[in-house]
């Protein structure tokens, strides 16, 4: 599509205003000094300014790289380093340091490893809780190639949410999710929740890719059928020229529309905006949940 809409280019000014703070270049700097990565800057998330102002970050875990190339998606495709070992700990002291109360963590999709990462997110769960008991923690996993050995290690780590998004609809996957599947990743939130009844399941739809309001609906309905408790819904990007192009721009009233039909489907909670993305207001989405 040709111009932005309105909306679009006012956030991108505020968030590049929010990015000249010595709260955001101290937040980047706390990050930079450990090494630490963000969904914030490889992802381009269009809220990173206002985050990062807030003293607030969404943690990529297990590096930069990812083994897939989804073609919405801006984080680097190539062989990925082994994990660090020390990350775990590096992410549980930050947290501590900034007396988080609710911290998202993910990670780029890591098809070269065994258990595709499950052992490294279990691992940063436990450490971020031990140092920060009361802290509540959602680990945002991939697929893990449907491996349910894998989606039970991070589960019996104890987050309080356990998030895995869908991220379109199923006629979209071949032309833009290379690696994934559609019913595979309703499995994960459906054994989750049979596996874990207690913790709250969550995830994700972008908007704007060329879907039909019929496969939206269908997607909706297939997230709530397989146990999904929260649900965001927000607007894809497109990260460069070289992306999947945005196929439309939905407006705020359409999201407020979507985001009743979700809710008239049963799930417990649900953030619809053109700007959400999967951890944005991730704390005040789980009270909602909780409640």
């Amino acid at each position: 599509m040709g111009l932005y809409p309105e909306w679009i280019v006012e956030q991108v000014r505020r968030n590049k205003a929010d990015l000249r703070g010595s709260t955001a270049a101290g937040t980047a700097g706390e990050l930079k000094a450990r090494s630490l990565h963000t969904v914030c800057d490889e992802a381009r998330c269009p809220n990173k300014g206002k985050c990062f102002s807030e003293g607030e970050a969404t943690f990529l875990i297990l590096g930069d790289i990812c083994t897939r190339k989804c073609g919405f998606c801006a984080v680097k495709k190539d062989r990925p380093l082994p994990p660090d070992q020390g990350e775990p700990r590096r992410i549980a002291e930050l947290c501590a340091e900034w007396k988080l109360k609710y911290v998202v963590f993910t990670s780029p999709t890591r098809d070269d490893l065994p258990d595709g990462g499950a052992a490294h997110f279990a691992a940063t769960n436990r450490l971020i809780k031990e140092l920060s008991p009361a802290i509540r923690t959602e680990p945002l996993i991939p697929d893990f190639q449907g491996d349910l050995k894998a989606l039970e290690t991070v589960l019996t780590s104890g987050p309080d949410v356990i998030g895995h998004n869908l991220e379109m609809v199923a006629g979209l996957y071949a032309g833009a999710r290379a690696g994934a599947d559609y019913e595979r990743s309703l499995g994960v939130i459906r054994n989750a929740k049979r596996l874990r009844p207690d913790i709250l399941t969550k995830s994700g739809i972008m908007l704007g890719l060329g879907e039909t309001d019929a496969e939206l609906r269908t997607a909706l309905g297939d997230l709530a059928e397989h146990g999904c408790d929260l649900l965001t819904l927000g607007q894809y990007l497109a990260p460069s020229k070289t992306h999947r192009p945005v196929a439309k721009y939905y407006t705020e009233a359409e999201f407020a529309r979507w985001g009743e039909k979700a809710r008239a489907l049963g799930f417990k909670a649900v953030l619809s905006g053109p700007l959400v993305r999967s951890s944005y207001r991730a704390a005040q989405l789980y009270r909602d949940g909780r409640n």
